[in-house]
C-alpha cells in the first residue's frame, strides 16, 4: 500500500521529540549562514549568490540525469539578476527555463503557489513540448493515457518499479489541496513545511515530466519563506545530488509506509544541516576571489587575462595550458603563451612542476 491510499492521506505526522534538537540546530545554522553573508559586502553577496543559484540549478538538473551547460547557466542567472560578471554566453532555451523557474520560486517567495504557476514553471521545463524525443503534456497535469505513473528502473524487460503514483483523475481534487494547505497558515516550522511540501509533491507526481525539479523548487520556495530572504546561500539540491541514492532510498521507503513521516522528516533536516556547511566552501572560495583581486586591482590586465583568471578562481576542471587558455580566450596558441608569460611575471600565476607539453600553470596563493 502506497502512502495516498492510507484512510487518513495526507494527514500526515511526526514524532516531535525526534526531530526538535535537529530542527533547532537547522534553523540555528541558517541564522548563522545568514549573519556571515550579510557581513560580507554587496559584491561579495552577489557573488556567493551567483555561485549558490548556478550550483542549484546544475545540481537539480543532475539529479534527473540532465547535464547543463555550467556557463550557459551562469549567463542567464547573472543576466536575470542584472550582475556585470562580463563574457555572457548566450543559454540555450532549456537552460533558460530552467532558471526561470528556479529564479521565480526564490526571488518571488511570498507570492502564492497555485495551479497556473505550476503549469507555468512546467512549460519553462519544456520549452518544446518534449522531454529529448518523447512528446508530454506541457502546462497540464498528466493524463495516464499511456498508463499509471510509474517510477521505474532497470533494462526494458526487466524494470524494477520503485512507486505507482495516484491516478491521474484524483490530481485535480489532489493538487487543489496541497495547495490550500501550502498557501496556509499552520502551527508548523516552515523548515519542517518545506520537507513536507517536497514529500507531498512529488508523491502525487503530477506531471508527466519534471516533478522532481518543480518539487525541489516549492522546497527552496519554503526556505526562502523560513528565512525571509530571497537571497539563496545554499543548495539543498547540491546536497541532494550527492547523497542521490540515500535520497531516492528514503523518498521510496516514505512513499511505500504509513503516514508517519518521522524518517522523512529527519533526513530532510540532516540534509539541509549538511547544505549549509558545505555553503562555508562557497563563502571561502568567494573570499579567496575577493583577496585574490584585492592583491592585483593595481595591476594592468587585459580582457582575456580577466576572463581566464575569473574562470580559474570560480572552480576550473583541469590544468590550466596554454592551449586550453588559448580555447578559453579564443584566441591564438602565441598569444595565450604572451598572456601567460605576464601573468607569471605579475605573480598571478605559477608553473606547476613538469614542462614540456605537460607545462601547466595555477594560480599563486597570496
Amino acid at each position: 500500500m502506497y502512502i495516498w491510499e492510507q484512510t487518513d492521506w495526507p494527514e500526515f505526522s511526526w514524532d516531535g521529540k525526534q526531530i526538535t534538537t535537529t530542527l533547532l540546530k537547522a534553523r540555528h545554522e541558517q541564522g548563522r549562514l545568514l549573519g556571515h553573508m550579510e557581513a560580507l559586502g554587496f559584491q561579495l553577496q552577489e557573488e556567493a549568490v551567483l555561485r549558490t543559484l548556478t550550483e542549484d540549478v546544475l545540481k537539480s538538473s543532475e539529479i534527473e540525469g540532465e547535464n547543463l551547460d555550467p556557463d550557459q547557466v551562469r549567463s542567464s542567472i547573472a543576466r536575470r539578476l542584472g550582475m556585470d560578471i562580463g563574457g555572457l554566453k548566450p543559454a540555450d532555451r532549456n537552460v533558460e527555463g530552467v532558471v526561470e523557474m528556479m529564479l521565480d520560486a526564490t526571488r518571488h517567495f511570498d507570492q502564492a503557489l497555485t495551479k497556473d504557476r505550476l503549469f507555468d514553471w512546467h512549460a519553462s521545463l519544456f520549452p518544446t513540448g518534449r522531454n529529448l524525443m518523447t512528446k508530454i503534456r506541457v502546462g497540464d497535469w498528466r493524463d495516464d493515457a499511456n498508463g499509471p505513473m510509474e517510477v521505474v528502473s532497470g533494462p526494458i524487460g526487466r524494470e524494477q518499479v520503485h512507486y505507482t503514483a495516484p491516478p491521474a483523475m484524483r490530481l485535480e481534487a489532489e493538487t487543489s489541496r496541497f495547495l490550500d494547505w501550502f498557501s496556509g497558515k499552520q502551527e508548523i516550522d516552515p523548515v519542517l513545511k518545506a520537507g513536507l511540501a517536497h514529500l507531498w509533491f512529488v508523491t502525487l507526481h503530477p506531471f508527466d515530466d519534471g516533478n522532481g525539479r518543480i518539487a525541489r523548487a516549492i522546497a527552496d520556495m519554503a526556505l526562502a519563506r523560513s528565512e525571509g530572504s530571497a537571497q539563496r546561500f545554499y543548495s539543498m539540491s547540491a546536497q541532494i545530488r550527492s547523497e542521490r541514492n540515500d535520497y531516492y532510498d528514503i523518498l521510496e521507503a516514505t512513499q511505500k509506509g504509513p503516514l508517519d513521516v518521522t524518517r522523512w522528516l529527519v533526513w530532510f533536516l540532516d540534509c539541509l544541516l549538511r547544505a549549509t556547511e558545505s555553503a562555508q566552501e562557497t563563502l571561502g572560495s568567494v573570499m579567496i576571489k575577493a583577496r585574490f583581486w584585492e592583491r592585483f586591482a593595481t595591476e594592468a590586465l587585459n580582457e582575456r587575462q580577466i576572463k581566464v583568471l575569473n574562470r580559474m578562481l570560480d572552480g576550473f576542471e583541469g590544468k590550466l595550458t596554454s592551449s586550453k587558455w588559448a580555447k578559453l580566450a579564443k584566441c591564438s596558441q602565441d598569444t595565450a603563451y604572451r598572456d601567460i608569460l605576464d601573468l607569471l611575471e605579475k605573480g598571478a600565476l605559477q608553473k606547476n612542476p613538469g614542462g614540456g607539453r605537460s607545462t601547466s600553470y595555477d594560480l599563486t596563493q597570496g
